[in-house]
């Protein structure tokens, strides 16, 4: 038969404290005594601290190891707002057909020199300032492929015929320009500089014919999409980025080239009775 069997404890007083307990230590049996309660209790637990009200305490971290301290901080990379590579590609579209236009319209001043030498020179007066830019984006889309730019290293560089044309293309038009300037300062007492000029536009004739064929079916898709308002592509937004800047470009230099054909179309003047073209 099953009953209710009382347990060590149950015959003794709770007013006498009870006997030290034993318990095994670092070095062998030891007694250990009961704890009491401030209150009047014998073997209670010991009191709980109360904790403080607020968040807990947080840790110290521990320090960094030294593969884990940080570095010094990096410069973020400038926001480029031209375009970059598609946005030099586009100015320098712009600038060519600008020179494309100007350049024929000095072409027929060469069919009547005699009647329009004045035009002639102010025409060429006037290439000085787009001819200047167009040179500039070509030396600049050089530098930043060959330095290393992400952008333009995506873009590659043009086919290999055309990039051996390309130094012929500047050159031959920097002695265009060249030589018509000391021609309208050294006047018709020119000496070499009249036949060094017909000289380098025949060659300058040559190297353009093929570079013109070889871009002008870009010039379309790559001055339309500046005409154009931006779309909502976020491509399209970052190649626009610079579109102002572009056309800023392109207006400057077309004032800078009617300001310096304005100051210098006087230097016409001892041209217009000369007959000895060629």
């Amino acid at each position: 038969m099953t009953g209710y069997r009382p347990g060590p404890e149950a015959g003794r007083d709770p007013g006498v404290p009870r006997a030290p307990r034993r318990s095994l230590g670092p070095y062998g049996p030891r007694d250990d005594p009961a704890p009491q309660d401030p209150r009047g209790r014998h073997d209670a637990p010991p009191p709980r601290t109360p904790r403080a009200a607020g968040p807990p305490p947080r840790r110290p971290r521990p320090p960094a190891r030294p593969w884990e301290q940080p570095g010094p901080a990096r410069r973020a990379a400038p926001r480029d707002n031209t375009g970059g590579a598609e946005g030099n590609e586009r100015l320098t579209a712009g600038v060519g057909a600008v020179l494309l236009v100007l350049f024929a319209a000095e072409g027929v001043t060469i069919l009547s020199i005699h009647q329009l030498i004045t035009v002639h020179f102010f025409l060429g007066m006037l290439l000085i300032g787009p001819v200047a830019l167009k040179v500039g984006t070509v030396i600049y889309r050089f530098a930043r492929y060959y330095s290393g730019a992400p952008d333009y290293q995506r873009k590659g560089p043009p086919a290999p015929l055309l990039r051996l044309l390309g130094p012929f293309v500047v050159l031959t038009s920097l002695a265009v320009i060249g030589t018509g300037v000391m021609l309208a300062f050294t006047g018709t007492a020119a000496g070499p500089w009249l036949l060094l000029h017909k000289a380098s536009f025949v060659l300058w004739f040559g190297v353009m014919t093929i570079h013109v064929l070889a871009y002008v079916w870009r010039l379309p898709r790559l001055i339309g999409s500046d005409l154009r308002g931006p779309s909502g592509f976020n491509r399209a937004r970052g190649v626009l980025g610079g579109r102002s800047t572009r056309w800023l470009l392109l207006a400057a230099s077309l004032v800078c080239g009617l300001l310096i054909a304005a100051m210098t179309v006087h230097l016409a003047a001892p041209w217009t009775g000369f007959h000895h073209f060629g």
